[in-house]
């Protein structure tokens, strides 16, 4: 019963809690809605106010902002206008400005170009919108007038620093950089760093108003420094090589390359030039022509100056050599100056125009060159027309030098006018067709040799000593000839057939070939104007001799095995066969000697008949008459080789004096003569002598 009534108790209780709790939420919306209402009211009426603010205030905003609006309008006017004024004043104000122009004695060149931009300005604003206006004449007058002196002033500043580099200088910066020297030896500065960029300016502004005459006054102002350099250049070396050193003891670096160039001796000028060109190509100038008895360190009797290669220095050959030599000067000392200015040119000149005014600049001193060349080649090839071939060889130091610099001059002017590119190969294609001519013209010159006069004595002839010299001469420039002879056809074929390691090397070794062959043919067919036939076969044999010693001694043989390996086995061979020749002319004398007819009874002790002491008398007689003609004739032969006169010497012994001692010993004892003195003149140690007097014209 309790629990039920707590229970009821209980509920009872949350019952009239909830209902209290209703009653309090019943009150407070009332509340709410009362506060709803009251808002709602203050809100429109806040809305009505502020519709009633609008109609009041909008008007008077859109006035303001008219009013705005018109007084940007009229601001904006006055600048336009102030702007269009002072259109019409830039004459006269920037006229003293333009008149006193730029530079020394003039005005800033800020200045002056600020001047020049406001009548650029005033000009575009004319033309635009009164291009027929007086205005527009006096503003484009006085800018034309302004830009003209702008101009000017780009030339005069050029023109202030157009001193050409001096010869000693050139000369100075190509020794060190052929000789590898790192150290820091800079060009001449042309144009100082603060001028340069004052003419960067002008050149700026004169390309950005399309005033582009400079690009011309600048080719040629700097193209004409470039050619009085060069000149100047031309006119020393012409000094230098007449006598005078006016200006080279100044350069402490050309000393060791010039001081001896006339110097008695007159040293090869290979030597003259070697350190000057040292990287650059290796010897690159043609050796002087030495003598035969100075190459050899032998003897040689008379002989008459040959029509191909004469042997003995001469004056025309000298000037042509310093020709070629003031010519690669003056190649490398172009390229040199090239170099110089087309790093002087960055900056002034802008990208797109460089090419055309580099080529501007070197035009008149490529032409120059071009020229030089034409000259040279034109020489050459008279050389070449009377057979003057010692001369042409100059053709051969010029193309090694100039091939070994295309590299580089291809890269200098790898963006420039093709025009100037074609120029250089122009010079290379004349000097590759005429040493190809030289070559095969210089062994049609031995095939046509008409030289009929031989060397009394059978000595080395001039052309055998000249033919090996020339041949000597082109061992410096084998790469070279190489090239050459590599476009000709016939050697092309002849070389797939040799298969040999270095392509050069085999292509002179056939040219080398070809013209000992001919040579040969040559010699023998001149041989057979000799009547004597011992003297021929000396002349043969001293010849072939000669050839071959020349082979062995200089890197000729090295070339020459590789186109033929038994050239050395043909050349013993053949002086064999002339020393065989030449002992047929101890036959007749011989004849006398031989025993094999000796009278009987000289063995037996009986008495001598008078037919065999006729016979023993002719034998003596006739020995003694043909040793005394023989030993006459001979001793004006010259065989110039030690090795070889010696040789022949033994040879003649060895076939005489044993021979001769038999005889001696079987009939110098025998009384077939009352008179024995008159036909034993000769003891064989006394032959023996008399044969060691050969081959020498003052025994």
């Amino acid at each position: 019963m309790n629990i039920i009534e707590e229970r009821t108790f209980e509920i009872t209780s949350k019952l009239e809690k909830e209902k209290a709790n209703l009653s309090l939420l019943t009150e407070r919306l009332k509340k709410s809605s009362q506060l709803t209402k009251g808002i709602d009211t203050i809100l429109n009426t806040f809305e009505e106010r502020l519709s009633r603010l609008e109609d009041t205030i909008l008007p008077v905003y859109n006035d303001t902002e008219n009013l705005q609006k018109s007084q940007q309008n009229i601001d904006r006017t006055l600048v336009l206008l102030d702007n269009v004024i002072s259109y019409y004043n830039v004459p006269s104000e920037v006229e003293s400005v333009i008149e006193k122009g730029p530079g020394e004695g003039g005005v800033d060149l800020e200045e002056y170009l600020h001047s020049l931009n406001r009548l650029s300005k005033a000009q575009k604003y004319f033309e635009k919108h009164i291009p027929q206006s007086v205005e527009l004449e006096n503003v484009s007058t006085l800018f034309l007038k302004g830009s003209d002196k702008l101009n000017s002033e780009f030339k005069t500043i050029l023109d202030k620093y157009n001193t050409p580099m001096l010869p000693v200088v050139l000369l100075d910066l190509i020794n060190l950089d052929d000789s590898g020297n790192k150290e820091l030896k800079l060009p001449p500065v042309q144009i100082p760093e603060h001028t340069k960029s004052y003419l960067i300016k002008v050149a700026n502004w004169l390309l950005d108003n399309g005033r582009d005459e400079y690009l011309t006054v600048y080719g040629k102002v700097r193209g004409a420094v470039l050619q009085r350099s060069l000149t100047m250049l031309r006119n020393h070396q012409k000094s230098v090589s007449g006598g005078s050193v006016h200006g080279v003891a100044s350069s402490p670096m050309l000393r060791p390359k010039f001081q001896n160039r006339h110097e008695a001796t007159r040293k090869p000028s290979t030597r003259r030039l070697h350190h000057a060109f040292e990287r650059k190509a290796n010897r690159m100038l043609l050796k002087a022509s030495q003598t035969f008895e100075h190459s050899t360190g032998l003897t040689l009797g008379t002989r008459r100056a040959s029509s191909h290669l004469d042997a003995s220095y001469n004056g025309e050959e000298y000037d042509n050599e310093q020709e070629m030599e003031n010519y690669l000067i003056c190649v490398i000392a172009l390229h040199k100056l090239m170099q110089v200015e087309q790093s002087l040119i960055k900056g002034i000149i802008a990208s797109a125009h460089q090419p055309r005014v580099f080529e501007l600049i070197v035009r008149e001193a490529m032409d120059t060159i071009v020229q030089d060349g034409e000259n040279i080649v034109s020489r050459a090839k008279k050389c070449i027309s009377r057979h003057d071939f010692g001369t042409v060889l100059v053709v051969f130091p010029i193309l090694k030098q100039l091939r070994s610099l295309k590299p580089e001059f291809e890269r200098t002017v790898e963006e420039c006018d093709l025009n100037v590119k074609s120029k250089f190969d122009s010079i290379l294609g004349m000097l590759h067709s005429t040493g190809s001519k030289a070559l095969e013209d210089f062994i049609e010159s031995l095939r046509s040799d008409s030289v009929t006069q031989l060397p009394s004595d059978g000595t080395v002839h001039e052309l055998t000593s000249n033919v090996i010299m020339f041949l000597e001469q082109l061992l410096d420039y084998t790469d070279t000839i190489g090239m050459v002879l590599a476009q000709d056809p016939s050697y092309a074929r002849q070389l797939d057939k040799l298969k040999a390691a270095d392509i050069n090397k085999a292509l002179l070794g056939l040219y080398i070939k070809k013209v000992l062959v001919q040579l040969n043919h040559t010699l023998i067919s001149k041989s057979e104007q000799y009547n004597d036939a011992a003297l021929k076969a000396i002349f043969r044999l001293n010849n072939n001799n000669y050839v071959l010693k020349s082979l062995q001694r200089s890197s000729l043989l090295e070339l020459y095995l590789i186109s033929e390996p038994k050239c050395e086995e043909y050349y013993y061979t053949s002086i064999q066969e002339h020393k065989k020749a030449y002992s047929q002319s101890w036959g007749k004398l011989l004849n006398y000697i031989w025993c094999d007819e000796s009278p009987g009874n000289l063995f037996h002790g009986e008495k001598l008949r008078d037919k065999d002491r006729a016979v023993i008398k002719e034998k003596f007689a006739g020995f003694n008459k043909e040793i005394e003609d023989i030993a006459k004739v001979q001793r004006g032969y010259s065989i110039p080789d030690v090795e070889l006169r010696e040789s022949i010497k033994r040879d003649n012994k060895e076939l005489v004096i044993p021979k001769y001692n038999s005889f001696y010993n079987t009939y110098a004892t025998v009384q077939f003569t009352k008179n024995p003195e008159k036909y034993i003149k000769h003891k064989p140690d006394e032959v023996s002598a008399v044969i060691d007097r050969f081959f020498d014209v003052a025994a």
